[in-house]
């Protein structure tokens, strides 16, 4: 029998704020987070945006997490374990709890890529014949698996481990096998997200591709997803975790439950790099909900992908309707955060069901005039809708053509 699966936690990372109080305040203004950066100009200038959502001051409190335990962690697996620290806190857990390591417990985590920096001492050795910069965790820290690795290190974990280092995908990735590796018996409990620094290496890959926004003049008014006038999106940078965890066993130890993960679908395009499926895309969503075993109409929330390229507004809109057939209440995260690449799927995730159980879903700030090519759905604006739901589904698609759905049921004893 398959066995249920649910959230006992979540952490995140953003500019939004460290937890969802902070996030739910930060929604609540209705204003985004994207900066102008001052010194792209001179140092990138064949790069045509500025902007970017850095999260400022981010750092490890040196007394809680001394060096000799995170040495081998660059930024973005620091953030991870920012992130899950305060999961396991809010699940409960805490650092010496025998479950940790118990075997029943592993870990699913990922990043778009590793730390940028130490490839950097990589390639100067190839340059000046140099090894001089590279050291003993210079590989650990740029490895593409340094969320996962370094957490089930720092957990002393003993139970499974899945890497997702499937760019924008990689959080949601992470949910999704983790709760299917629960759902299965292979494991009771399971740390699951996505992790991601920001590097403006990041947003020159877009840039090449003409997707970034160059609204630089402007940056509170952009990305503007779902906008007839939207020029493209912004790189930032964070990390979320979800703690998922078997029904009886959360209820064995008395474990506050914030939702009830039940459906989960993932596709790939086969078909282009970089391109979005309409059809692959729409397959995903679909699976979702098989996996659910719900009707559609019982969603009343999605949180999209919604990364404010063309291409992709388009794509995923019409896909969307392509399942519902009905215009389903939607908005997306990214216009307040810019994109988080491998971080957004998990950050994503537990905003939406904490979301749903305030209520009340964000809107789609700068979105001032749907785009008539966009598919008809309620794309929410003002300042958010108070909605009641038991279910809410929250959507990533990445290059690679690799697309997932999630589904949280609304938690009723």
């Amino acid at each position: 029998m398959e066995r249920r699966v649910v959230v006992t936690g979540g952490g995140i990372v953003s500019v939004l704020g460290n937890n969802w109080e902070e996030a739910f305040k930060s929604l609540k203004a209705c204003k985004n987070f994207i900066k102008y950066m001052p010194e792209w100009a001179e140092k990138y200038p064949l790069m045509n945006t500025r902007l970017a959502a850095p999260i400022e001051g981010f750092a490890l409190d040196p007394e809680k997490y001394p060096r000799k335990k995170i040495r081998g962690m660059g930024p973005v697996a620091q953030m991870a374990l920012a992130a899950t620290a305060n999961a396991l806190e809010c699940a409960g857990i805490k650092e010496d709890d025998s479950l940790l390591q118990s075997g029943r417990m592993g870990i699913a985590y990922g990043s778009s890529m590793g730390s940028v920096m130490p490839l950097m001492d990589y390639f100067s050795m190839l340059i000046t014949n140099d090894t001089s910069k590279i050291g003993a965790t210079t590989y650990i820290k740029c490895m593409p698996q340094t969320c996962a690795a370094n957490l089930e290190v720092y957990y002393q974990l003993k139970g499974r481990i899945i890497t997702t280092n499937t760019a924008c995908t990689s959080g949601s990735q992470s949910i999704g096998y983790a709760y299917e590796t629960i759902k299965s018996g292979k494991q009771d409990v399971m740390i699951a997200g996505g992790a991601e620094e920001f590097c403006p290496v990041d947003a020159a890959a877009f840039d090449t591709l003409f997707s970034t926004s160059t609204k630089n003049d402007t940056p509170e008014l952009t990305p503007s997803a779902y906008d007839k006038d939207r020029d493209g999106l912004v790189v930032g940078e964070g990390a979320g975790s979800l703690i998922l965890e078997e029904y009886e066993h959360a209820k064995a130890r008395g474990a506050k439950i914030y939702a009830e993960l039940v459906g989960f679908g993932t596709t790939t395009d086969g078909t282009h790099i970089t391109s979005p499926n309409r059809d692959t895309i729409a397959n995903a969503i679909r699976l979702s909900i098989e996996d659910a075993g719900i009707d559609s109409k019982e969603i009343g929330y999605v949180n999209t992908h919604g990364t404010a390229t063309k291409a992709g507004d388009m794509c995923e809109s019409g896909a969307t309707y392509d399942v519902f057939q009905r215009a389903v209440p939607v908005s997306t995260t990214k216009n307040y955060t810019g994109h988080t690449l491998g971080a957004c799927g998990a950050i994503e995730a537990w905003l939406t069901i904490n979301m749903m159980n305030e209520g009340w879903f964000h809107p789609n700030i700068n979105l001032k005039e749907v785009d008539p090519e966009c598919a008809p759905l309620d794309y929410i604006t003002g300042t958010g809708r108070e909605i009641k739901t038991d279910y809410v589904m929250s959507n990533n698609f990445a290059f690679g053509g690799i697309n997932t759905s999630l589904i949280f049921k609304r938690w009723k004893e």
